[in-house]
């Protein structure tokens, strides 16, 4: 068909034909049994049963598959194939299967030889057994544990899928396939390594010798639809009285972490909040890995860089957060705030940078302000405790909770204000927050999002600037 695309083949010896169909089950009668006794299940000889033919039919196949796997990826020519388009690029595939198949007398269904050619596509274009994950809108995350365990996380459980890859080096070659594509490199020297896909979706791996039974990678994926506030409403995660007061709080510019474990929403979050910023102001990000998706016009991002090999280029959150504020922004975005950067993203909060944002890991909002404090004291710089709290508490204004509650939901479980200091004590108020009241049979939470009854410290602030929230949305709600 398309002879450009396929290299010169080797002639191969044909392959023996099985001396019985897969088909034909042994169908011999058992031996009688003694007349002595009856006892429960004696062993008897082995013998063929239909159920081990069908599994060693299953075996065969795929066997089959993974040698003819094997022996078309030999035959296409990738640098061909660049420049082809999907549906030649298909159409061939499928006309070399045919042609080895037919050279081994292999039969396989029409449903196979799909299959077949579907999986040929993905290796050659893209990242072979993940497409299919990938592909599929309801996988959250995708984590491999060695070649032969693929589990993947819907709707906050995690599930056991039946994809697998063909071995170690198979999976090794799908890992190098996509650091290269960002110009990172993962090997013995350097077994771990941060990147991103195409789409956006976080990519993670370790490998051998850190990684003990096979390469270890874990896949955010990063949803195409960005969730907007009325999107997370209408799922639960908050209500819109909650809404209503952080639009309040994000176009009058108040400094906002988004506070949250591992897989809780905290970047999810932030995209939502960053909704509300006006079209008009100037916005950098920072992050590790981008992941952002802000819809603002003025936008600029930057991405951190790990040292080379030789342990030379390194640019660190810290290098492009020193170089933003050098860059005339009007707000500053930085991903994740996890060491030394903490000192310069609280300086430019306290310097002219209003409205700025961050997420940091901590279970609740006074465990926010001690790992700010922490990574004060990590990055070696001698400050009184006093003042490092003084310059938390003048620099932050609003800390949001989000959590993965164990039935896998994920909810914006409380909102404080930072409202000063009480002699050495940086002084809170939580405005609203999620009260749980129970569990359902099948282990879901029950609970309700409700107001504190504290009235916000920055209601003069939202009304100066044309946000008057009615008082209703301060008060509690009863539970039901």
């Amino acid at each position: 068909m398309f002879s450009k695309y396929k290299k010169p083949s080797a002639q191969r010896p044909a392959e023996t034909k099985d001396a019985a169909p897969v088909t034909e089950i042994a169908t011999a009668k058992p031996a009688a049994a003694p007349s002595v006794t009856r006892k429960a299940a004696p062993s008897a000889p082995a013998q063929a049963t239909p159920m081990d033919k069908e599994r060693k039919r299953k075996e065969r196949m795929g066997e089959i598959k993974l040698d003819l796997h094997r022996v078309l990826l030999d035959n296409l020519n990738l640098s061909a194939l660049e420049h082809a388009s999907e549906q030649d690029l298909r159409q061939e595939i499928s006309a070399i299967s045919a042609e080895f198949l037919e050279e081994r007398s292999i039969v396989l269904n029409r449903e196979d030889r799909q299959t077949l050619t579907s999986e040929l596509y993905d290796e050659v274009t893209g990242l072979g057994p993940l497409e299919t994950l990938l592909k599929d809108d309801t996988v959250n995350d995708i984590l491999v544990n060695g070649p032969q365990q693929i589990f993947v996380e819907r709707d906050g459980k995690l599930e056991l899928s039946d994809i697998t890859f063909k071995d170690e080096r198979h999976l090794l070659r799908i890992i190098d396939k996509i650091v290269s594509a960002v110009g990172r490199r993962v090997d013995e020297s350097n077994p771990y390594v941060d990147a991103r896909l195409k789409d956006g979706s976080r990519f993670n791996a370790m490998v051998p010798p850190v990684a003990v039974d096979g390469s270890l990678v874990s896949i955010r994926k990063f949803k195409k639809d960005k969730l907007g506030i009325d999107d997370l409403v209408g799922f639960g995660a908050f209500t819109e009285e909650m809404a209503a007061y952080l639009q309040a709080a994000v176009a009058t510019r108040l400094n906002i972490i988004v506070s949250g474990g591992t897989g809780s929403g905290k970047t999810t979050t932030l995209n939502a909040l960053s909704s509300f910023i006006d079209n008009s102001e100037r916005i950098l990000t920072i992050e590790d890995t981008a992941e952002l998706q802000l819809q603002q016009t003025h936008v600029g991002r930057m991405e951190s860089r790990p040292p080379n090999v030789e342990g030379k280029g390194e640019v660190s959150p810290r290098d492009c957060l020193k170089n933003a504020l050098r860059m005339r922004p009007d707000r500053i975005i930085v991903g994740e705030t996890r060491g030394e950067e903490v000192i310069d993203m609280l300086q430019a909060m306290n310097t002219g940078h209003d409205g700025s944002m961050t997420t940091i890991h901590a279970n609740s909002a006074r465990d926010g302000i001690s790992r700010l404090e922490n990574m004060i004291a990590m990055a070696g710089i001698e400050m009184p405790i006093k003042a490092v709290r003084s310059q938390i508490s003048s620099a932050v204004n609003l800390i949001v909770q989000a959590s993965r509650l164990q039935d896998g939901s994920r909810r914006m479980t409380s909102i404080t204000e930072i409202t000063g200091m009480e002699g050495e004590v940086i002084s809170m108020q939580e405005i609203f927050r999620y009260q749980r009241v129970g569990l359902t049979p099948d282990n879901k939470i029950i609970g309700h999002f409700t107001a504190t009854g504290v009235r916000s410290a920055f209601a003069e602030r939202f009304r100066l600037w044309g946000y008057d929230l009615p008082p209703s949305i301060y008060e509690p709600i009863a539970a039901e």
